[in-house]
């Protein structure tokens, strides 16, 4: 056996499989089934296949006050304003990265 064929072998229980040019689809289709296996996986999967989590937009009230009022102005949604499934599910994607 090869070293390259040891290393990829070897604990591939335990982290993803290696990548080489010669075997793509079956190390994809190997590293989809790894990510499901991990906690959060349907989470993962759902990262690597529909690409991570986009944050919202929030409205915030403008400032009428202003010499030339603002009505509306927006941010973007913080860690404090997801939900527990959202906040999940970025977690998630950082794992799928």
């Amino acid at each position: 056996m090869s070293t390259q064929q040891d290393i990829y072998a070897s604990g591939s229980e335990n982290h993803p499989p290696m990548l080489n040019k010669e075997n793509y689809v079956p190390w994809s289709s190997r590293l989809l089934r790894y990510a499901k296996s991990r906690p959060n996986g349907k989470l993962i999967y759902n990262s690597i296949m529909n690409g991570p989590y986009v944050r919202r937009m929030i409205p915030e009230p403008g400032d009428t006050d202003r010499e030339v009022p603002v009505n509306e102005t927006f941010h973007e949604q913080t860690d404090d304003e997801l939900t527990e499934k959202e906040l999940k599910q970025v977690k998630a994607d950082d794992q799928a990265i």
